[in-house]
Parts: structure tokens; sequence; C-alpha cells
């Protein structure tokens, strides 16, 4: 099980800065859309200069242009590149075969998908890898429910959870066994990061 930090609504200096802080127990960084969207393709290379060792994530959200924003994301630097669920299938089937000529991933995000149907449609176009996704605004309403593992079970596929996960919920969440589990505000916005992102690791690693 790996964890991955997820950088949203940080300054370039804060992202590098908690990273250094959580290097230690993290695997996965994830550049955010939010982060891409002020910074551009120059902080995700600048992820991976600096963090050569880490998967960097860039959280593109595809949804059309598959094949031009898969190649931006990993010529800047990204080993995984996250798409829609509800793009068409040709953009899915671009990205895929972009991120096979260059030896990457594509991560579908499942955001607000809640047809199982959907999810072996995608698995049937070459998909390997969804994220089971609550999305900041619906946060509001709730962290993550382990509810969604319903849309996953018995399929083969590399699953991803993200959405408000924090220590209280990360043991729940933990029993589903995810390959992946993505926690962000809990571990940014903390008064120590590498404290928390070291107990989350403790957790992850029983």
């Amino acid at each position: 099980m790996e964890l991955q930090l997820a950088l949203d609504r940080l300054t370039r200096d804060e992202c590098i800065q908690i990273v250094k802080e959580t290097e230690h127990a993290i695997d996965r960084i994830e550049v955010g859309t939010g982060v891409i969207k002020e910074y551009g393709m120059a902080i995700v290379r600048e992820m991976k200069e600096l963090f050569p060792n880490k998967k960097i994530v860039a959280d593109m959200k595809t949804c059309d242009a598959g094949k031009h924003e898969a190649r931006q994301a990993f010529t800047g630097g990204a080993d995984i590149t996250t798409v829609m669920a509800f793009s068409s299938d040709l953009t899915i089937k671009d990205t895929l075969d972009i991120a096979k000529q260059t030896g990457n991933q594509v991560m579908i995000d499942l955001l607000e998908v809640h047809d199982k149907e959907r999810i072996k449609e995608l698995l049937d176009l070459g998909v390997e890898s969804v994220s089971l996704h609550v999305g900041k605004d619906k946060q509001t309403e709730g962290n993550f429910n382990t509810d969604l593992f319903s849309l996953v079970k018995g399929l083969d596929v590399d699953v991803t959870v993200a959405g408000g996960i924090n220590l209280n919920t990360l043991p729940v969440i933990i029993l589903e066994k995810p390959d992946t589990i993505i926690v962000g505000s809990a571990i940014t916005k903390a008064e120590n990061p590498g404290e928390v992102a070291s107990e989350m690791r403790k957790l992850v690693q029983m």
C-alpha cells in the first residue's frame, strides 16, 4: 500500500518545503490541479528533479485532448497522469496509448461516478488504475465513505482512494486494502507535516 501526498492550494515554495518534510514517509508526490494551473508543467518538472526517487503524479484531470495533455504531463516529468472517467472513450484510449509509448501510467478519476458498469467499460478499454475520489466541494457533506469501494469489488484494477482522509479515517480505509491512499490537507495543513506523514506511514505498513 502506497501513500500519495497531494499538493493543492499551495504556493510553489510551500509545495517544496512540505515534500522535504515528508519525503521519508511518502511514495508518491501529486502535483494538484490548482498548482498545475498556477505554475504549469514547470513545477511538475521541478518536483521530478528535486525528488527523482518519488513517483510524480500530475493531476491533470484531462477530459479532452488526451494525446496532447498526456504528452504534456509525461514530458514534464510525471510518471502518472489523471484522466476523468466521464471523458469520451477515444480520449481515454489516446491517453493510454501515449502512456504505453512512454512507459508511464494513466489513473482514471472516478469523481461522481456511481455506476459500476462504467468502470467495467473502462477496464475493457485497457484501464488498469482508477481513483475513488470524493471531491473537495463534496467533502463538506462528509469525508471518504467506504461504501465507494463497492464500485470496484471483484474487479481486477489498481485502486487509489482520495477525499478528506486523515488520521481518524485512515484505519477504516486501510481495512478495504486499496493500493494507494492519497492524503492532502491532513498533512499539508498540519502544524508538523512530517510527523503526521510518519504516523500515516506506520498505519499503512501495519
